[in-house]
């Protein structure tokens, strides 16, 4: 009878252990051995437009990002991303696309919480858009008529990023985030992005 008793047991307990040990393992899994993706929706918030008029537009786009955790604190990233609405700026026929841009970033993120990190990375972006005026003879036009063409003038520029995200499920989090995408040296309009979406780390 004893014997009866104690196969089912001992299974029981083995079973048990195996599938402690295994969480115990993955809970272990080392930050800095991981990637990650996400997939963001993206706001663009164009700012002083216009040597005297210094407008602000919005335009929506998404991103694409790829990047991987060099310590338990550090990560490095990659990104891409387009518009697909154009800012249309107030008073005026101008509208601004941002076509694709292109991102690399390092940074460094901070445990607040045992599901939520803080985050600040500094890079560098290549950005391709246009800019177009449908009628450049009006007088509502003239502040602008410097911008039509290619936008923006300097397609480098310097970028950084803040954000905040919560593990929502395992190794995935929902993310918040804003920053500067670029500020344009030809026409001192500077672009700030604001995204949110979701981030898997694998």
């Amino acid at each position: 009878m004893n014997k009866v008793v104690r196969t089912p047991l001992t299974s029981a307990l083995v079973t048990a252990l195996l599938f402690a040990s295994q969480a115990t393992l993955a809970q272990e899994t080392p930050r800095e051995d991981k990637h990650y993706i996400a997939l963001l929706a993206t706001t663009f918030n164009h700012r002083t437009i216009g040597e005297r008029t210094k407008e602000t537009a919005w335009g929506n786009g998404g991103t694409l990002v790829v990047g991987g955790h060099i310590t338990d604190l550090f990560h490095a990233e990659l990104r891409a991303g387009g518009g697909f609405n154009d800012a249309e700026v107030p008073d005026s026929d101008l509208t601004l696309a941002v076509d694709y841009y292109a991102s690399w970033y390092m940074g460094l993120h901070y445990p607040i919480t045992g599901y939520a990190n803080l985050y600040g990375q500094f890079g560098f972006s290549y950005i391709h858009g246009e800019a177009e005026i449908t009628n450049p003879s009006a007088n509502r036009n003239r502040p602008f008529l410097d911008l039509e063409g290619e936008f923006p003038d300097s397609g480098f520029s310097v970028s950084w990023i803040a954000g905040l995200d919560f593990e929502v499920m395992d190794d995935t989090y929902l993310v918040f985030e804003g920053g500067k995408l670029f500020k344009d040296t030809g026409s001192e309009v500077n672009t700030f992005q604001f995204s949110g979406g979701l981030r898997y780390e694998f």
